[in-house]
Parts: C-alpha cells; sequence; structure tokens
C-alpha cells in the first residue's frame, strides 16, 4: 500500500523538522508532502534542508504563493497524491496535535476493508489536553450541530486527522469541494458517507500546540457553521456511486 500524509504548514519553523521525523519514526515507508503557504518564518526551507540531507524520495515539498487556507491545500495535495499513484493519502497538523503515533493503527483500519478513517476526540479512549472550556464547548458542539443538521452517525466531524483510500478521492469530487477553512472536514466526511464507503472513527488523544499560533479565528467557525446548511441542501448533488 503506497501511504502519503500530507501536512499543510504556515509558520510552522518550530515544530516541522520533529513533526517530520516521528512520522517516519511510525511509519518508516511513508511519503510526506508538506504543502507550505509561504510562511514567513521559512518553515519550506527546513523542509528543503531536510529533503536534501535525509529523505530525497520520500519528502516532498510544495510551495505555494500565500496564505490560500487550509481547505485549498489539501485539494492540491489530494490531487498530487493521485497524479502519483499513491494508494491511500491521509493529512495531519503540524504541530503535534496530531500525535503521529495513531498512524500504523489508521492504516491498519484501510488494509481491514474501510475507507476513510477519522482520528477522533469523541469516541470512548479519545479525548483533548489542556484546552479551555470555551474551545471544548465550541469543538463538541460544532461537531454535535453537523452530526444533527447531517444526519451522520459520526462523533468526531471536525478534526483534521484523516486517512482515505484513492477511491473515496477520486468518487467524492474533491475538485468540487466549496470549503476553504475548518468545514473542510465536514464536507469530505459527508460526502463520504452518502456514497457508501465504510468509516471508522479511531480514538486520538488531541494535544493542543506547545509551539507556535493556533490558526483558529471566529470567522473560521461561522464559515463552518454557514457551510453545514449549504451541504444539507445540496444532499441529493454529492451523490454520484
Amino acid at each position: 500500500m503506497k501511504k502519503l500524509i500530507i501536512i499543510a504548514t504556515y509558520n510552522e519553523k518550530d515544530n516541522i523538522e520533529k513533526m517530520l521525523m516521528d512520522v517516519f519514526t511510525s511509519v518508516p515507508d511513508v511519503n510526506i508532502l508538506v504543502i507550505d503557504d509561504n510562511s514567513p518564518d521559512k518553515t519550506h526551507e527546513i523542509v528543503e534542508k531536510i529533503i536534501t540531507e535525509r529523505y530525497p524520495d520520500q519528502l516532498h515539498l510544495m510551495k505555494r504563493s500565500g496564505k490560500l487556507g487550509l481547505g485549498t491545500a489539501y485539494i492540491a495535495g489530494f490531487n498530487w497524491g493521485l497524479e502519483r499513484d499513491y494508494d491511500v493519502i491521509g493529512h495531519m497538523d503540524a504541530d503535534f496535535s496530531h500525535n503521529p503515533k495513531y498512524l500504523p493503527s489508521m492504516f491498519e483500519a484501510l488494509a481491514n476493508g474501510y475507507d476513510l478513517v477519522l482520528g477522533s476526540r469523541y469516541v470512548k479512549g479519545g479525548g483533548v489536553v489542556n484546552w479551555g472550556l470555551k474551545r471544548k464547548i465550541i469543538s463538541r458542539g460544532g461537531s454535535l450541530y453537523a452530526k444533527i443538521i447531517l444526519g451522520l452517525p459520526f462523533n468526531d466531524l471536525t478534526g483534521g486527522f484523516k486517512c482515505f483510500k484513492r477511491k473515496v478521492l477520486e468518487t467524492i469530487g474533491i475538485n468540487e469541494l466549496k470549503s476553504t477553512g475548518y468545514s473542510f472536514q465536514i464536507e469530505t466526511t459527508y460526502k463520504t458517507y452518502l456514497n457508501g464507503f465504510k468509516i471508522k472513527e479511531i480514538p486520538i488523544i488531541f494535544e493542543d500546540r506547545v509551539l507556535g499560533q493556533s490558526k483558529m479565528s471566529g470567522s473560521i467557525f461561522k464559515e463552518a457553521l454557514l457551510m453545514v446548511l449549504r451541504m444539507r441542501l445540496n444532499k441529493n448533488s454529492f451523490i454520484r456511486k
């Protein structure tokens, strides 16, 4: 199984090297694509150095002109991976909120017949660390809101630690995805579910970043709320199988 992990970065110089090393330690045969939105802190220069000195065949870098959004980064990464015949394409954060130690169990679930695996904070065994009450309410509330409005049987719909089989990405119309922020996660899971693919939630402990700054903002949250309603209204157009 040819595996690719996408890591989107913006000002992650303090995290990126250790994150890359931890991913390669957890899954030695994985390939990683870093998509950097022209980080002012020169994150891409660190990645370029690691490619040259240690991982010329397994580590790849896509540099974009500016901060274009998480959703467009993942779409670019999906297309990059599909063009290069990867069987499995996943994505995770660069800031250690998503621990690479969970990757082997996620890939194992795909090998056992699942088509999409969600790293879930809200199933038995999962959780969050170092979050304040407000953030817990927003996160749990956002997932519950999407779950009810869209009728989805999953508990964590806003998490960004996911692995797809390529047939899912080839089916759901990745170039037609409308979300650019955190609702991107809801949209990809919703379209995967509507098209009859098997989805599994695997418990993860989500730890808040130690270094660097969070990208979450009020505008991103509001965009997610509106996008969920639009998804529900366009439900029938998402079914392709």
